[in-house]
């Protein structure tokens, strides 16, 4: 039973890992969650200020990280406010740091 538990885990944690570095594996996104993590949170419109690029392409990137779970967005109508998944970042941190070592 125990090796059956140890490889649902191995499963889940290589699963997110892959989830984690196929949405880190853009500039954009990389560049936003450098941002959002110096923000407490901010607006699309926000992020459209600081990049040089079209609300919707910010918009197509702020959906892959938030589909990945690394961010998360609050409905302030008629805006979205985004900031970091605090718990997703750190269970992101950890993963990649157990891989690099």
């Amino acid at each position: 039973m125990k090796r059956s538990l140890e490889h649902i885990e191995y499963k889940e944690d290589t699963e997110a890992l892959a989830t984690f570095a196929k949405a880190l594996a853009h500039p954009t996104r990389i560049a936003i969650l450098k941002h959002l993590d110096t923000q407490s949170c901010c607006f699309t419109g926000d992020l459209v200020e600081v990049f040089p690029l079209a609300q919707s392409t910010i918009s197509q990137h702020l959906k892959e990280l938030k589909n990945a779970g690394l961010i998360q967005g609050e409905l302030k109508p008629p805006k979205i406010k985004y900031c970091i998944n605090q718990d997703n970042w750190k269970r992101a941190k950890s993963l990649f740091q157990d891989f690099f070592d």
